[in-house]
């Protein structure tokens, strides 16, 4: 068992704190993400919205990336405009 846990977040909040008013909380932390800890342990991470739909479009677009090269190093075929 690790005594050490790395927390990736810069603001925190207990366990208890975020169930007795969780807005309170989340407004607290001013647009940043907020890990939740149970018993000084990360339990959970809350996300603001802008920040998880970045984080999906950013894992969207490495998706369509790693597409594209699997795309780019496969078999060409030479066509010329005026055969199409």
């Amino acid at each position: 068992m690790s005594l050490i846990n790395n927390i990736l977040s810069d603001a925190t909040a207990g366990i208890s704190q975020f169930k007795s008013n969780p807005m309170a909380t989340i407004k607290e932390a001013d647009g940043d993400v907020i890990a939740i800890l149970n018993r000084n342990k990360p339990a959970f991470y809350a996300v603001p919205p802008a920040l998880y739909e970045m984080m999906i479009e950013q894992l969207e677009d490495i998706e369509l990336l790693e597409m594209a090269r699997k795309a780019a190093s496969g078999d060409t075929v030479e066509v010329s405009l005026d055969d199409l």
